[in-house]
């Protein structure tokens, strides 16, 4: 099948896009018992996609032994055989790179972890679950602390975000609001906005005025308007595309961006330069 097949412009237009996927999830909930199989399993399920689309580089989010899993035998399991955590990088180097999980609720642990996935290499940043044993929201006092480490270290930081009709659907869920509080305070470290706020019309407002929130595009059903209110509200130069593969359909993350009545240029900025510029990469 090609991406036409998927509403999805052809295949030299797709890799004019150099595109970079900042949410790429495979085995998210769990790598599975030895720290690798299941995770290894869901990426190659992902490889036909990820060859259609052309991306050029995909992000995940790997879980490095401090407790985001819930599961004490791997957590123990990584801890003693921390080169699993680079068994996906080892496997496809030019595709993939990751940004580790961290454990808000043991501060202590996330930043020795920073220090050996960020500060020696060769993490590019951390994601802050919205659910499971690692999550609170990013109002918490735990997590100032925790960002003031990431800024010295020169890290990306992904916020999941999610905001429901009467509010949150979870206590570990941050929202928008909450981001741009955290963001007001650490005024030189750029954040990204998960999802964007999932209620992106809600989420786009809350992060608005908060020029070092960026939001990503993925998590939530396409919806008319979604990427012409961002480029309108926050600039295509505050957007970055997220695929949630394997969970999430191709053309339906893809098609939010390609699709929008937008510039070629502001499509180009969201699919495959934004992201590379805030990982100081030239994309």
């Amino acid at each position: 099948m090609k991406a036409t097949d998927f509403g999805l412009p052809d295949e030299e237009t797709l890799r004019s896009y150099r595109i970079w996927d900042s949410y790429f999830t495979p085995s998210h909930g769990h790598p599975g018992p030895d720290g690798k199989s299941r995770l290894i399993a869901e990426i190659e399920r992902s490889m036909r996609a990820i060859e259609i689309a052309k991306f050029e580089k995909l992000c995940f989010f790997p879980h490095v032994g401090i407790g985001t899993t819930g599961d004490p035998d791997f957590e123990s399991l990584v801890q003693k055989k921390p080169d699993l955590v680079l068994e996906p990088i080892k496997r496809w180097p030019d595709l993939l790179f990751g940004m580790i999980q961290l454990n808000a609720n043991d501060v202590t642990a996330s930043k020795n972890a920073l220090d050996r996935w960020i500060g020696d290499g060769p993490m590019r940043g951390v994601y802050f679950p919205g659910g499971g044993p690692g999550a609170l929201p990013c109002s918490h006092e735990n997590v100032p602390p925790l960002i003031e480490k990431i800024a010295e270290l020169g890290g990306v930081i992904m916020q999941h975000t999610w905001l429901v009709t009467g509010g949150k659907p979870g206590p570990g869920i941050s929202t928008p609001t909450e981001l741009a509080e955290l963001a007001a305070k650490f005024p030189n470290q750029e954040f990204i906005c998960a999802h964007a706020g999932g209620e992106w019309e809600k989420g786009i407002r809350a992060v608005r005025d908060s020029p070092n929130i960026l939001i990503e595009t993925s998590g939530f059903d396409a919806t008319a308007g979604f990427i012409e209110m961002a480029v309108r509200e926050l600039g295509a130069d505050r957007i970055i595309f997220g695929s949630h593969l394997p969970s999430r359909s191709l053309g339906t993350e893809l098609s939010k961006v390609t699709a929008a009545e937008i510039d070629e240029e502001d499509k180009r900025l969201i699919l495959g330069k934004n992201f590379p510029k805030l990982l100081g990469e030239n994309g």
